[in-house]
């Protein structure tokens, strides 16, 4: 691959201008990282019409990352990824495993998920290579098994106080395990489903576990990528502002901006009110590989911490189709894990399908102070569905818990268990719905 080339280029090129104990102190100075995870997944489906069944898979991996040392601001890193499954009694071709822990075909897989160099000169920093991103419109996704990963070229600088100014392009997208949620190719409908939820409109359930171009893995047809840029600012005391524009190549813009403030509550010192608000506007560019689209989105949310607890509520909007409109056309497309909407569910993300009105209200509690490192929340949230939505006739909701739990006699164990309960997550138009309850144990131990 032309980044591991790059790579052994540069290595060899310090080999060659330093002494051998200077390179070498760089790999004996370095740092190995990880993580091993065990997640089991178990969904109960009740179809109103037809047979009611589950769907479950149990696996174990996690990552193994090693970084080097800086030598003279230059650096490299690389790790390892798997997911391997275990005590499956059901038939990994039948409806009843559960698709979202492994790769195509339910198969354990393995692969080289990050391999990049990085340079770091005073305020700025620059990583070339397969390597993990979180941005609001693309992003590792982590809701699974494995993460989503890049290939990408990434220049940052803070020369200016308070700001972060970011410059990225992004070639290649490895989807995770999380994608294969989404049969995008099964029909539009799903296709729609997928790629406002974070995934392929045309492949998400067999591109995985390596690295396609964005194009391709997006819409079908090789592009020249994803170019980004981004300026975040918290030079005010408790704000935090960030603009984000993302060029699509021959697909879409996306231009996404967030405000983030909290206060002290006049009548308590004890209450820490916050507040925040997201913007997001798409429109089409160049050969518009995925159609005409024009969609707009605001979200806003409110909430207040009080010690130990949290609480608040959100509240989202898109534009509506008109009758006749493709269903993507004032949806929000997010092909590459890209997942910021404050009214998402831990399943649910009707909240970008065009013309939908979503509210959720969620609650936290961490009760350390009495003892345990145990942290529990709540949430609940209602998509109030359009008419011309392209994937359901009907609204949908979705309940859930988070329970995660770290014991003190073992450091850096996490033990966590979810839960969500979707209600007509789908209402198809003769009026069967797809509901579900789902449970989640995870445990993840890093070192």
């Amino acid at each position: 691959m032309k980044y591991i080339a790059l790579s052994v280029i540069v290595v060899g090129l310090v080999s060659s201008l330093n002494a051998a104990e200077d390179l070498s102190s760089m790999f004996t100075e370095g740092k190995t990282s990880g993580q091993i995870r065990e997640f089991s997944i178990s969904r109960s489906i009740d179809v109103s019409v037809g047979t009611d069944y589950t769907r479950s898979a149990n696996v174990i991996g996690g990552y193994l990352k090693f970084e080097t040392a800086d030598f003279k601001g230059l650096g490299f890193g690389a790790a390892f990824y798997t997911t391997n499954g275990f005590s499956n009694n059901n038939d990994k071709t039948s409806s009843h495993f559960d698709p979202t822990l492994l790769g195509k075909d339910n198969k354990s897989y393995s692969m080289v998920g990050e391999a990049y160099l990085q340079y770091k000169n005073g305020n700025t920093t620059f990583k070339a290579g397969r390597q993990k991103l979180d941005t609001p419109m693309a992003g590792s996704d982590d809701a699974r098994m494995l993460p989503n990963l890049f290939e990408a070229y990434v220049l940052s600088n803070t020369d200016i106080a308070d700001t972060t100014l970011i410059a990225a392009h992004v070639t290649g997208f490895a989807q995770g395990t999380f994608g294969r949620a989404y049969d995008a190719s099964a029909n539009a409908a799903n296709s729609l489903l997928s790629v406002t939820a974070g995934y392929s409109a045309v492949d998400s359930r067999n591109q995985v576990g390596e690295f396609n171009n964005m194009g391709t893995y997006a819409v079908g047809q090789s592009t020249a990528g994803v170019s980004a840029a981004a300026v975040v600012y918290s030079g005010v005391k408790n704000l935090k502002l960030q603009l984000w524009d993302y060029y699509a190549h021959d697909i879409l813009n996306i231009v996404y901006g967030q405000a983030d403030y909290s206060w002290n509550c006049l009548l308590s010192d004890s209450v820490h009110p916050f507040a925040a608000a997201q913007f997001i506007k798409e429109n089409d560019v160049g050969k518009k590989y995925a159609g005409n689209l024009e969609g707009t989105y605001w979200g806003a949310k409110f909430g207040a911490k009080v010690e130990n607890f949290t609480a608040y509520v959100a509240y989202s909007q898109t534009d509506a189709n008109d009758a006749g409109q493709a269903a993507t056309e004032n949806a929000i497309i997010t092909a590459w894990g890209g997942m910021p909407a404050f009214t998402q569910g831990m399943v649910t993300r009707h909240m970008f399908m065009a013309g939908t009105k979503a509210t959720k209200v969620a609650a936290s509690y961490n009760f350390k102070a009495f003892g345990p490192d145990l942290t529990t929340a709540l949430y609940y949230v209602k998509f109030d569905m359009a008419v011309n939505n392209g994937y359901t006739f009907g609204d949908a909701k979705e309940s859930g818990f988070d329970i995660t739990y770290k014991p003190e006699m073992v450091k850096n164990l996490n033990l966590r268990l979810r839960g969500n309960f979707a209600d007509d997550f789908n209402v198809a138009q003769a009026g069967i719905t797809t509901s579900w309850d789902e449970y989640r144990v995870i445990i993840n131990y890093n070192f």
